[in-house]
Formats: C-alpha cells, sequence, structure tokens
C-alpha cells in the first residue's frame, strides 16, 4: 500500500490515476498562472518566531466556525465536478470531513445532486451557489437547499465573467465540451478510475442536469453555465438572496477592503478571502497579502475565512494568524480525492491538521485561540 505523508504526496498520486482533463481542471490557473503561484509563494515567504522550554505537551486545534464546533480551522471548499476526481466524490469527500469534525461545501456545479448527498450523509453540508442571470434558477437552488437543510449559504462573488482557462481548452473543457480521441485514450489507462465511473449513478451534473428544461446532458450543462454567468450582479442581488436564504449566508471572493465593508453592511455572517484558487483575475494579489487589511477593515463584526493556495497546517496557522478564523482547502483534497478516495481526503485533513499541531508546539501555542501575529517573525 502506498504510504502518503503530505498533501504533496497525494497530488503526484492523483496526477497518476486521475484522467489528464480533470486533473488538469482542478490544477490549473487562469492565463500566465501568476496570481495561482503567487498564492503559494507569499504564504511561504511567512515565517515563524520559533520558542522553547514553554509547555506544550496538551495542544488542541479545535475551534468554531460559525458558531459550530469544529476539529481544526478548515474548511473543505466548492470545487466543481469534484465527482470526475474519483466516482462519488462528494459523497467521499463529506464523509471524511463530518469524521473529522469540519465542515463541507457542495459546488453548484457537483456532479452528486444536493439531494442525493443529503441521502447518503446524514452531517449537514454548506451549499455553494452562483447567482445566475436567470434568477428563477437561483431561486430554485436555494429552495432545494434548504430541503437538503443545508446549514450555510456560499454565495460565490466573483465571476462575473469566467477567467480563462488555456489548459482546459485544450483538453477540450469548453463549450462545446470536446472529448478527443487523446481523452479517451489517456481515460482508459485509468483503470480504477473508470472502475469507479462504471459503478456509480452519478456522471452528470446533479444538481443542474434534468432539473432544468432543456438542460439534460454534459454539453447542455457547460452551454447553460456559459449563457447564466451575470456580469450584471450586485449587492442588490446579494440582498435578494440573503432575503431568501433563513441560515449563515457566507459571502465568497473578496479581496478588497471596502467590499469586506459592504459583506458587513449587507448583512452576511462571514466572508472568505478568495481570489478563486487563482482562476479568475490573473495578476490579482495572493490572498495572503490580501488577508490582513480585510481582517483590520472588518474587525469582530463578521467571521473572516481565508481561501488560496493552502497546503499545510503551516499555512493554516499562517492564515488564522493575520486574522482568518479559518482555511478553505480545494485542490488539498481534491488531489486526495484522487489519489484515494475517501481515505485520501481524510489523509487531506489529518496531515494538516498534525502539521498545525506541531507548529503549534514549536512556536509555544497550545490553543487556536492563542494564535495571533506574535507567532509570525514580522507579526
Amino acid at each position: 500500500m502506498t504510504i502518503y505523508t503530505c498533501v504533496e504526496d497525494l497530488r503526484r498520486a492523483a496526477q497518476r490515476k486521475v484522467p489528464r482533463m480533470f486533473y488538469d481542471y482542478v490544477a490549473a490557473g487562469s492565463y500566465s498562472e501568476s496570481t495561482m503561484r503567487a498564492n503559494r509563494a507569499d504564504l511561504e515567504k511567512i515565517r515563524f518566531r520559533q520558542r522553547v522550554l514553554l509547555d506544550v505537551s496538551k495542544r488542541d486545534t479545535s475551534t468554531t466556525i460559525l458558531g459550530e464546533k469544529a476539529g481544526l480551522p478548515l474548511i473543505l471548499a466548492p470545487v466543481g465536478s469534484a465527482g470526475m476526481q474519483r466516482a462519488d466524490g462528494e459523497i467521499l469527500a463529506l464523509r471524511a470531513a463530518s469524521a473529522a469534525g469540519v465542515p463541507y461545501t457542495l459546488s453548484t456545479n457537483s456532479i452528486v445532486s444536493m439531494e442525493a448527498l443529503a441521502e447518503t450523509v446524514a452531517k449537514p453540508f454548506w451549499f455553494q451557489l452562483y447567482v445566475m442571470r436567470e434568477r428563477k434558477h437561483a431561486e430554485g437552488l436555494i429552495e432545494r437547499a434548504i430541503a437538503a437543510k443545508c446549514s450555510a449559504l456560499v454565495l460565490t462573488v466573483d465571476l462575473p465573467v469566467l477567467g480563462q482557462r488555456h489548459i482546459d481548452i485544450k483538453n477540450g473543457l469548453s463549450v462545446p465540451v470536446r472529448i478527443g480521441l487523446d481523452n479517451l485514450l489517456d481515460m482508459a489507462t485509468k483503470i480504477e478510475w473508470g472502475l469507479g465511473m462504471l459503478r456509480t449513478r452519478h456522471r452528470n451534473f446533479g444538481n443542474l442536469a434534468g432539473r432544468i428544461t432543456g438542460v439534460n446532458t454534459v454539453d447542455d450543462v457547460a452551454e447553460f453555465n456559459a449563457r447564466q454567468i451575470d456580469p450584471a450582479l450586485s449587492w442588490d442581488d446579494v440582498a435578494w438572496v440573503k432575503s431568501l436564504w433563513p441560515g449563515k449566508l457566507i459571502i465568497k471572493g473578496i479581496l478588497d477592503p471596502e467590499d469586506a465593508r459592504r459583506a458587513v453592511d449587507v448583512g452576511a455572517d462571514a466572508l472568505v478571502v478568495s481570489n478563486h484558487g487563482g482562476r479568475q483575475l490573473d495578476g490579482a494579489p495572493s490572498t495572503i497579502s490580501a488577508l490582513p487589511a480585510i481582517a483590520e477593515a472588518v474587525g469582530s463584526e463578521i467571521e473572516v475565512l481565508f481561501d488560496g493556495g493552502v497546503r499545510t497546517g503551516q499555512d493554516v496557522m499562517r492564515a488564522v494568524a493575520l486574522g482568518a478564523r479559518a482555511c478553505l482547502i480545494g485542490r488539498a483534497y481534491a488531489w486526495g480525492l484522487g489519489a484515494d478516495g475517501e481515505r485520501g481526503v481524510a489523509n487531506a485533513i489529518a496531515f494538516i491538521k498534525q502539521e498545525l499541531s506541531i507548529t503549534m508546539a514549536l512556536t509555544g501555542i497550545t490553543s487556536i485561540a492563542d494564535i495571533d501575529r506574535s507567532v509570525l517573525l514580522d507579526g
């Protein structure tokens, strides 16, 4: 059995096991990928103050996120088409998240529908929403999320237009979808992946296909999504979503302090400092460089969550030290899915938790509440 020791091990395994077009879909950024690279590089530049001769024998990584207990300050982010990394991927990821005591977020563009997920796994999950050009479709998704007893709604707001990812176009993940002979041959070499796909009944976009008139096939969903991206989306629409949603509302895609203040004003319960994993505005700042000013701008009025480039427990500690309540991971757990299914996701979470605990010990910290800028050399 393969021994994994870190998220990078999972990434390498996923690259071997997942068809190239689906691996690349997760791994790629937009255009030159400069922002995606900056997310990692800027995190790695932040150094810790190593402390010694402090009693760190009892350490606790638990915290609360939106008032709910969590095993560590971590959330599984919405990842579109997670069920193409591994058959039933969304179900497997939720199971692993539930076992670890951290929230899981289902994407609008998931393969497993929210209803199927709710039927299969008893643990409540968060649902991520894109507000579509035809508002009735977004309203229908909100109603279904309420019926599925989703515990929070994550409204993604940084997609008024789609940032181009060159590799997706080359791989045929475009409108219309193009599955070429090279892709089919590549899929044929991924035996474990293919057997899983043959066994599952979840092979389309479960939240959309068959639920909207004229939207049934993968091509239909791709064309529908392209048509429904709305460049007119505004803060008035956020207020409209809040009027329909009775639970916790999280706004994802904030990079500017002024927008963070607007999130407070509209009554959101949390915001996510995010540049969509470097998949939208190439040339935007890294999220860790944007985090301190946003955290300062909103203070304790709203929970600040962090997304972008998190691969290790050290990254989580860096973000918490600079004002985040918790971090979202997307690629890290998607690679776990591709590498080893539910066990791979559980490994990704466990690696980050262990790294966080060890980093706390070596900086003289015993609880998440005690992490602040004083643990950083430039704090």
